[in-house]
């Protein structure tokens, strides 16, 4: 295993398998106060498509999905962030009776506080030691702006999602297509070449930059970012070339990872795999 600070990576990243009931309920065996909660149906008839993200920076029962180019919405899905795990309620796409789900649990640093680093005035819930950021800001239409992230070192792949404004994309930001690039985090696209989404601007250990593109920095709109930096033996943020043979291409990452996401920069689906669904 690469050199790491982290001795115990569940402490920070964890997955929950667990069955919903149509009512209320509290998820444990996270192991942490998450900060993200990101839920996926796995059986069952209750909205199998989607998936539902909820943070403590936005607040209890706020929804977004990352399937989905949906503004944030008011659901009883997550009621509240407890010490071990979450509270559910009656949301039939977190919590559908009879109905098999997977969580995806990261800490960050709870509500958050203010960032003046960038132009725009952000709020911040940062964990510095697992490489991840939980960033609010409202949008100017200004070129460029430029947005606190808190970590300290530079990220290596952000998810941008307009909270205020419907039918607009999520774009993400990853390192190894660069700054002139953004995907989709919604749909199967290619990579989009647009100046538009981060002003053709590498981030720095302490701004991410945005132009005026309506799906990062719609002037009077609330966005939140999810960021994240490489850590030794903890994450990697990387790209591989396929080679079509069965036993695939073999991609170093110093660790055995507990949540892996794919997405080819041509067009296909973005994949998801995670070490409680293994078999």
């Amino acid at each position: 295993m690469a050199f790491s600070t982290i001795n115990k990576s569940s402490l920070y990243q964890n997955n929950v398998l667990y069955t919903g009931n149509d009512s209320t309920q509290s998820i444990t065996g996270v192991g942490f106060q998450p900060d993200v909660w990101w839920n996926k149906s796995r059986s069952g008839t209750h909205s199998a498509g989607v998936h539902c993200l909820y943070d403590a920076v936005r607040g209890v029962t706020k929804r977004i999905v990352p399937n989905s180019y949906d503004v944030e919405s008011t659901v009883s899905g997550v009621t509240a962030f407890g010490a071990d795990g979450v509270t559910l309620g009656s949301n039939n796409q977190s919590n559908g009776g009879s109905t098999n789900y997977v969580g995806w649990n990261w800490k960050a640093n709870g509500a958050g506080s203010s960032n003046t680093d960038g132009t725009i005035t952000s709020t911040v819930s940062v964990n510095a030691t697992a490489g991840i950021s939980i960033v609010k800001y409202t949008g100017t239409g200004a070129t460029p702006v430029t947005i606190g992230h808190g970590l300290g070192v530079v990220p290596k792949m952000i998810l941008v999602k307009n909270l205020t404004t419907g039918s607009l994309n999520w774009v993400v930001y990853h390192a190894s297509i660069g700054n002139a690039y953004g995907l989709y985090l919604d749909d199967s696209n290619a990579k989009v070449d647009n100046v538009d989404f981060w002003n053709d601007t590498t981030p720095t250990d302490e701004v991410f930059t945005c132009s005026n593109s309506t799906k990062t920095n719609q002037g009077s709109a609330t966005h939140i970012a999810y960021c994240f930096a490489e850590v030794a033996g903890y994450s990697k943020f990387s790209s591989y070339v396929g080679n079509a043979d069965a036993d695939g291409t073999f991609v170093y990452t110093g660790f055995k990872p507990s949540w892996l996401m794919i997405k080819r920069t041509t067009v296909d689906n973005w994949m998801i795999m995670d070490n409680k669904r293994l078999g």
